[in-house]
């Protein structure tokens, strides 16, 4: 059973997402990595597969990009206030289950959601310290992601496959934006930090 969740709203960061789900197949395995639309196959009970995947993986990733927390149907409503909103029902069910859940920030300027902004059932999302994945670095950005699930993973693959695609030249030191977690928005604004990674 795969061990990480790729928890993601289909309308956010699209193309970032994708990057980041080839980049944890090819440093942790495909076998290792489940993400809805890959990953259930055809004539499966949808809501069945995704609730028990939630609930028995080791390790959540949110992807959050600048759409995410404010998405809303045609009708004006927030998708994160309807109770069946399947992001809301993923990340609540890994936290019932007490499975570690990291939010990966996609982008330089996407932050955190604060614990006010976030339906109660998930409010701790807002609490836990997160990883980011810079778009002016995005090679390095994640590599450092797969590094740092890897070591969240025990018996993780220790580098990519050999049959791993070459990566690029490496370029300038990578920046890394960390946060002080336990705030919101503004505490985040006024705690940055960059961490240049060599």
């Amino acid at each position: 059973m795969p061990r990480v969740f790729l928890s993601f709203r289909k309308r956010d960061s699209r193309w970032m997402r994708e990057s980041v789900y080839r980049a944890l197949s090819d440093r942790l395995g495909a076998e290792e990595i489940f993400k809805s639309s890959e990953s259930i196959p055809p004539g499966a009970e949808f809501a069945e597969v995704l609730v028990n995947q939630a609930a028995a993986c080791k390790l959540m990733c949110v992807l959050i990009g600048p759409g995410w927390l404010d998405a809303r149907s045609e009708d004006g409503v927030r998708l994160l206030d309807r109770a069946h909103d399947w992001v809301r029902l993923e990340i609540a069910t890994a936290l019932r289950a007490g499975n570690r859940v990291v939010p990966v920030l996609l982008g330089d300027a996407t932050m955190l959601p604060d614990v006010s902004e976030l339906p109660v059932e998930i409010a701790e999302l807002g609490r836990l310290q997160f990883l980011r994945v810079p778009e002016a670095h995005l090679p390095d950005g994640l590599k450092q992601l797969g590094d740092e699930l890897a070591a969240l993973l025990p018996g993780a693959a220790a580098g990519p496959g050999p049959d791993a695609a070459p990566t690029a030249e490496p370029g300038p030191p990578a920046t890394m934006t960390a946060h002080v977690s336990g705030g919101g928005s503004a505490y985040q604004a006024a705690r940055d930090q960059t961490i240049n990674l060599t």
